[in-house]
């Protein structure tokens, strides 16, 4: 059964991420487990290849959203929050242009 290999390797991957996400915040780390154990445990008995190989894709889609597109944030005031991306999220800033300039055909 290689569905099961891929079914933990998935489980793994996310709950490695969801530590790395969402560092230093108990309250998500642990409302983030529970999401991520309910799903597995809510599907264990599946056994329509069909339906695994779905639910497999709607977890890895989660992992590439969690990954990329969560950022951190902490209350500083009443009025400001103090944005952690993590070193990953960054990248480089292309500038932009007012008026992009046209290439000439040769």
């Amino acid at each position: 059964m290689a569905s099961r290999g891929r079914v933990l390797k998935l489980f793994k991957l996310l709950h490695r991420t969801r530590q790395e996400v969402f560092k230093n915040d108990t309250r998500a780390l642990e409302a983030a487990r529970q999401r991520i154990n309910e799903g597995f445990k809510n599907n264990q008995n599946e056994t329509c290849e069909e339906k695994i190989n779905e639910l497999l894709k709607i977890a890895s889609d989660v992992e590439v959203i969690l990954r990329t597109s969560v950022i951190q944030a902490v209350h500083t005031d009443s009025d400001k929050i103090l944005l952690i991306p993590r070193k990953d999220l960054l990248q480089d800033n292309t500038p932009y242009l007012d008026k992009p300039t046209k290439k000439h055909e040769s």
